[in-house]
């Protein structure tokens, strides 16, 4: 899973070893706030990928990374089988249009975009772990904020 971190600035998407590795990229993507014009939670991120990835390492409908070309510019990919995702798009970054990533923390990542920035670089979950809201009842109860399946009844037997 990427690390986001932000500031007043800018955000940057700290990857691991494993994702530097299969993404052939040695650093951390940074982008200028001021270059984010869009940020969308979505479901399948695969279907937000354009392009062919150059240079990147791609496994389909399971690992996506690194960079994909199209027409349209470039993107910096960082998919993960299908989670929630989120796709930023930018507008003036010298390096790339869009980024792709799997990520838990799209929600928070939203909502800290809307916050004032810090000065220094703050995961983004840590931004924003007060502004999430609490759900009451039994959403809450369950792990997963879902409520528990009912079992069917079972037909009697003689």
């Amino acid at each position: 899973m990427v690390t986001l971190l932000l500031d007043s600035s800018r955000l940057e998407v700290a990857l691991s070893a494993t994702e530097r590795v299969l993404a052939f990229r040695k650093d951390a993507v940074r982008v200028e706030r001021a270059h984010i014009t869009k940020v969308q939670l979505v479901d399948d991120p695969w279907s937000w990928l354009r392009g062919v990835p150059n240079p990147g390492t791609v496994v389909p409908r399971t690992v996506a990374m690194g960079v994909w070309r199209s027409a349209g510019g470039d993107d910096f990919v960082l998919v993960r089988r299908r989670r929630p995702s989120v796709v930023i798009d930018l507008e003036g970054d010298p390096e790339f249009q869009r980024l792709v990533l799997t990520t838990r923390h799209g929600l928070a990542l939203v909502q800290a975009l809307r916050l004032e920035g810090e000065d220094e670089p703050v995961d983004v979950v840590q931004l924003v772990t007060t502004e999430i809201p609490v759900q009451d009842g039994d959403a809450a109860a369950s792990p997963s904020g879902r409520t528990p399946r009912r079992r069917a009844p079972r037909p009697a037997q003689a």
